[in-house]
């Protein structure tokens, strides 16, 4: 062998950090791939003894004995002391268990009666998903989901539970112990629908089997639970037309319009609705249900210009708008992303934007074609009328009732949510025509009194929030910023277009955030469960990093 070949590594052996270099040996009795953790050659560390009160990290204290030892592990700040009574609502007290970890959640409390065999956990992961899924279906929070979920889960026993929420697949895990193989489900939403009367009923059942004195077995909530799904709509097919027709003359009112523009814009409202049905009965997606609804309202105002019929016919247009802004969907979203789900937020807010270009293009389409017939229509015209209060109060309280119809809300909270967008509209009026503030910042105050008594009213029944809300933001939604922007495009001035989208998006944005924001300080003055006064843990801040 050469001298070239002996300095060549004949295996990968020779590479290893562990190997010794040639031409040194090993000392005796080491290996030649002793660990880092091995004592040195030549220290003599004395074995601890036996009686000594500090030993090693991985060695039991001595106060420990095997035979009598916990029964669970206590953290060092104490396990948190959390109320399972009926003094709090079930949302609060499974979401403040939700964000603790596993080890410091409270030990179960089952509040059903199960077999002497113990829960059936396949079964309770089943009704769990199909709660869940009804849930996230009607629109409801990711968070709240989730806390629903757990709740179900935790009331037949099974504490060890991590339910997770995304746009359409809802999964959960249960291990029974640290030494158990986990058992996880799931299942997909595929279809989604707003009935929030069925809403109310899935929280009125999570609600029983979270009470103690309500024994629902297994086989009960199985079978309310079908009864849901079998139920019909609350309101038949021609009313919720005639509703969506009577919220765009509201809203056209709302804007400034007269009796005309309001009977011109309902018309437009349930000729687009009932093109949407079509659409749907035929099985197109709803991007081109929006986009064919979009259509009638614009036609109309277009062909009122042409025809030089005395009216406004930008509020025509404008009140057909509001009956398709996606209010609810933006909202959730928002709320997703703020309470920490940002895969289901963003695709809440995909759906947003493709449910918005499905407007554009329709409403755009009917623009470009009334402009090519010489429309007078003035992209600079400014709707809304603040002489005219009690009208506008009137027709905003009419809105919201319309829209509380079109979201199949039960018949019990129709009125309260009405008045509360009634509320709304006045606060929103009084900073904006009166004290002349900006209309997002009033948007953004109006928006958070909406989350606010939407909150309080939703605690005091215990039942979902969204009944208590998304139909009060109705008068809210920007739709004279989004027609003049579109209006703008269509007659080739893009950036005076632009700015005014931007400020439509931008008071979608502060109605969004300002309904969380008043959901989120009405649990401030709420007794939430914790071991003290603002025990609510939330993510904390990771400073960019």
């Amino acid at each position: 062998m050469t001298e070239a070949e002996d300095r060549k590594p004949q295996s990968d052996e020779v590479r290893s950090a562990f190997t010794a270099p040639p031409g040194v040996s090993a000392a005796d009795g080491e290996s030649s791939t002793t660990s880092e953790f091995a004592v040195p050659h030549g220290l003599d560390v004395t074995a601890p003894a036996v009686d000594e009160s500090e030993g090693s990290a991985f060695s039991p204290p001595s106060t420990y004995s095997a035979r009598e030892a916990p029964p669970a592990f206590t953290p060092p700040t104490g396990i948190p002391l959390v109320s399972l009574t009926k003094d709090v609502p079930w949302q609060d007290r499974m979401r403040t268990m939700l964000r603790m970890p596993v080890t410091e959640r409270p030990a179960p409390e089952p509040v059903q009666k199960p077999d002497d065999s113990g829960p059936a956990v396949p079964r309770v992961l089943d009704l769990t998903l199909r709660i869940g899924e009804l849930l996230l279906a009607g629109g409801e929070g990711a968070e709240d989901v989730e806390a629903a979920m757990f709740a179900v889960c935790r009331s037949y026993g099974l504490d060890r539970c991590e339910p997770t929420v995304t746009f359409t697949l809802l999964s959960i895990s249960y291990q029974p112990s640290l030494v158990d193989d986990p058992v996880t489900a799931s299942r997909t939403v595929r279809r989604r629908g707003t009935d929030y009367t069925r809403l109310a009923a899935v929280f009125r059942l999570v609600q029983d089997l979270s009470d103690p004195e309500t024994a629902l077995s297994l086989e009960d909530a199985y079978r309310r639970l079908a009864e849901m799904r079998r139920n019909r709509h609350p309101y038949p097919g021609w009313v919720l037309t005639g509703a969506s027709g009577l919220l765009a003359g509201a809203a056209s009112v709302l804007v400034g319009g007269d009796v005309i523009v309001f009977f011109a814009a309902a018309l437009g409202a349930m000729l687009g609705d009932r093109l949407a049905w079509l659409c749907a009965g035929r099985g197109l997606p709803e991007f081109y249900q929006f986009t064919v609804a979009a259509m009638p309202p614009a036609a109309i105002g277009v062909a009122l210009t042409v025809a030089d019929v005395d009216v406004k016919a930008s509020a025509v247009i404008t009140g057909g708008l509001f009956a398709l802004l996606p209010g609810r969907a933006l909202v959730a979203g928002v709320q997703d992303g703020l309470t920490g789900f940002y895969i289901t937020a963003a695709a809440r807010l995909l759906e947003v934007m493709y449910f918005f270009v499905g407007i554009v293009a329709g409403v755009l389409t009917v623009l470009y074609f009334g402009v090519k017939f010489d429309a007078q229509l003035n992209p600079d015209v400014a709707l809304g009328n603040s002489e005219r209060p009690l009208w506008q109060i009137a027709a905003s309280v009419l809105l919201s009732l319309t829209f509380a119809v079109l979201l199949q809300q039960e018949r019990s909270t129709v009125l309260l949510v009405s008045l509360n967008g009634g509320v709304a509209w006045s606060v929103y009026g009084a900073m904006h025509y009166v004290a002349g503030i900006s209309p997002v910042a009033s948007t953004a105050v109006a928006a958070g009194l909406v989350g606010l008594f939407g909150q309080l009213l939703s605690r005091y029944r215990f039942a979902s929030a969204l009944p208590y809300t998304t139909a009060a933001i109705g008068p809210l939604l920007p739709g004279s910023a989004t027609y003049f922007g579109l209006l703008a495009i269509a007659q080739n001035e893009v950036d005076k277009g632009l700015v005014s989208l931007a400020t439509a998006a931008s008071l979608a944005m502060a109605i969004a955030i300002g309904v969380n924001l008043g959901s989120e300080i009405s649990r401030l003055f709420l007794r939430v469960p914790g071991a003290s006064a603002g025990a609510r843990r939330a993510a904390k801040r990771t400073r960019g990093f």
